[in-house]
């Protein structure tokens, strides 16, 4: 009932799109599967374990993923009920897959314990709605951004072009068309803090420039605002984005 009259307000009184994320269907996310703030019930509640298990036991891994997913089409159904196509956009995955020098694991083995469940979840929702499709996943993932595109992404957040291999060149020329960039628009971890305003002005507009290009851009920074972020640099990021309204 909830979700239905905020959803309702905002659609009939507002001009913003609505973005739903009930984190469902983030397979793998040490946040929500392991658990590490929980001491009860008991399991695996060590975060390097549960990586280690998509080498040594790929199959319980996957036992997760798969009840997840069961739970997870569920309630997406439940929501449809309620609120329709209200919804523009849904954040169905929140996993990082990526370090900052490369992904956690190999392509082979996110293929094989995580892309049918994500898969099943984008098709029902294709299927089913007209919501769009979020994936946020932070780090080099290069290497498994077309598995993202084949498993039924729309959207790919939070695009950071400070990892290996994730020049915003390199990922607008090959992937441009297939999927949507929210992100990317100011490398958040040194221009952003350690930058003057003139080199964020710089970083921004070019970035812009890059991904904007044939549309497929929604202009985000590189996850959140830190607070050792200068104010001014900020202000300098938000005057680029006024110039290109």
């Amino acid at each position: 009932m909830y979700l239905k009259q905020e959803a309702e307000d905002i659609y009939n009184n507002t001009e913003y799109a609505i973005f739903l994320d009930p984190c469902f269907s983030s397979f793998g996310d040490i946040v929500n599967i392991i658990g590490v703030a929980l001491k009860d019930p008991k399991g695996i509640r060590d975060i390097s374990e549960w990586y280690m298990l998509s080498h040594t036991n790929k199959n319980y891994i996957k036992s997760v993923n798969e009840y997840q997913c069961e739970l997870a089409l569920e309630s997406y159904a439940k929501i449809y009920n309620a609120i329709g196509n209200k919804i523009d956009v849904v954040f169905v995955s929140g996993t990082d897959f990526g370090t900052q020098n490369g992904q956690i694991f190999s392509v082979e083995s996110f293929r094989d314990i995580y892309k049918p469940y994500l898969k099943r979840v984008n098709d029902w929702i294709h299927n089913h709605t007209k919501w769009k499709t979020f994936i946020h996943s932070c780090g080099s993932i290069y290497q498994f951004i077309p598995d993202f595109i084949d498993s039924g992404f729309d959207i790919l957040n939070p695009v950071q072009i400070s990892a290996f291999n994730m020049e915003p060149e390199k990922l607008k020329k090959e992937f441009g068309k297939d999927i949507t960039f929210w992100g990317g628009a100011v490398d958040s971890q040194k221009t952003l803090p350690f930058g003057t305003p003139k080199e964020v002005k710089e970083a921004v507009r070019r970035n812009i420039e890059i991904f904007f290009n044939d549309g497929g851009f929604v202009f985000a920074n590189i996850h959140i605002l830190q607070a050792n972020i200068p104010i001014e640099n900020i202000a300098a990021m938000i005057e680029v984005i006024h110039e290109y309204k």
